[in-house]
């Protein structure tokens, strides 16, 4: 009797400790350790975590670090903040080869967002130094047919004003940046629907790269969850019902234009939550954690790629 009831203790204690570890997830392999590392490249008017403004500013709210700690090897290169899509991508590419080399990588996962989910799709097409070296691109939030804030903001401001205007911005841009590079006319044009429907012919997915979008919207006009974007919403909605894309938006760019290759949705979140804006899928500040799990969607987005691979 004292036997069995030894063994039982035992299966017990040994079911306990296994239970344990597994909640914990103390010996599980990280679940993406084994991808190619994962490089994320920010939008207009964004920076990487080294330079001007990253000081007091924060453009993926932790994400590269939260990837990291799943086992994945990442990095977040900053290039001009606005500028056209190929300036940023030629900015880009020497940065992703040099990490490649660090970490000893023969491919990488490309995630931009916004602007940067082109300038992804113009490196995989059009950067020859990485022919072969780029396994998927996934894009987010980003702006594949054009956004009607860039159509209409380029459209009420006269063409002999649009020098002045530029000259300004660019003035608070290299000062903001640290940096007398700044290109506010081309970063805008970059953007109408004009350009993007060019940009679409002339840019082609690359043969053997896979492409995954996914993307966000606000359900309505709502300045208490989104005080930014909230005031751009009715402008994107106004424009996008115009031109045929359609009201429904995430502050600046329609949902149909975030839609490339093969679309895989947006988060989920609560009753409550009005939607995810344009800023809150990158949680920019961290105001994307305040209304979904922000982890998760990044952590899918990283395991979809990891398993496209």
């Amino acid at each position: 009797m004292k036997t069995l009831a030894k063994i039982l203790l035992t299966t017990i204690f040994s079911l306990l400790i296994t239970t344990s570890v597994s909640a914990s997830g103390g010996s599980s392999t990280p679940p993406l350790q084994g991808s190619h590392p994962y490089i994320l490249i920010h939008g207009i008017l964004g920076f990487d975590d080294k330079n001007p403004p990253a000081s007091i500013l924060t453009y993926w709210g932790g994400m590269d670090d939260y990837l990291k700690s799943k086992g994945a090897k990442v990095i977040s290169p900053g290039s001009q903040a606005m500028a056209s899509i190929s300036t940023r991508a030629g900015q880009t590419v020497p940065q992703i080869i040099d990490f490649m080399n660090s970490v000893g990588a023969t491919k990488v996962h490309l995630l931009g967002h916004s602007q940067g989910g082109l300038v992804s799709r113009y490196i995989a097409s059009h950067s020859s130094s990485l022919y072969g070296k780029i396994s998927t691109v996934t894009t987010l939030n980003a702006v594949h047919r054009g956004s009607p804030v860039a159509d209409i903001g380029l459209g009420v401001i006269p063409d002999w004003l649009e020098p002045f205007v530029g000259t300004v911005v660019n003035w608070f841009g290299n000062l903001m940046y640290s940096s007398n590079q700044q290109d506010v006319l081309a970063m805008a044009n970059s953007l109408t629907s004009k350009t993007l429907a060019t940009f679409n012919t002339t840019v082609p997915n690359k043969s053997g790269v896979k492409y995954f979008s996914y993307g966000s919207k606000m359900t309505i006009l709502d300045l208490i969850q989104h005080p930014i974007m909230g005031i751009t919403y009715p402008i994107c909605w106004t424009g996008g019902v115009f031109n045929g894309q359609g009201g429904e938006n995430d502050g600046v760019v329609p949902l149909t234009s975030q839609k490339w290759g093969t679309w895989k949705g947006g988060p989920s979140y609560g009753l409550l939550v009005t939607g995810v804006d344009h800023l809150q899928a990158t949680n920019f500040e961290w105001t994307g954690q305040l209304w979904y799990d922000v982890e998760e969607y990044f952590l899918n987005m990283a395991k979809n790629a990891k398993s496209n691979q």
